[in-house]
């Protein structure tokens, strides 16, 4: 048989036990519901800001600026030794073509 202060000890710390796993579950619920509610209203936030906010005037909603040099249509004309015969459609140096509009 135990005596009676292993048992009382083995009681204490059994409490302590649960209340540990109480706290843990609690503070582990509630980090759970604090992060889906910040992501929720994130993801609300975002949706109202494409709905009603403005369009970028720089790049007209497209998500990025048109080269200066080709203006959009990836090739610049070329002309060796200023020749206006014969005139050449090059791939542009500045954008390397990526530019297309």
């Amino acid at each position: 048989m135990e005596s009676g202060g292993g048992a009382r000890v083995r009681r204490q710390l059994q409490a302590v036990g649960r209340v540990a796993a109480y706290l843990g579950g609690g503070f582990l619920l509630l980090s759970t519901a604090s992060t889906a509610a910040v992501r929720s209203l994130r993801f609300l936030s975002d949706t109202n800001q494409r709905k009603f906010a403005m369009q970028c005037g720089a790049c007209e909603g497209k998500g990025t600026y048109g080269c200066r040099l080709c203006r959009g249509s990836a090739t610049v004309e070329w002309s060796p030794l200023y020749d206006p015969v014969f005139v050449n459609p090059c791939l542009c140096p500045t954008c390397d073509g990526y530019s297309a509009a």
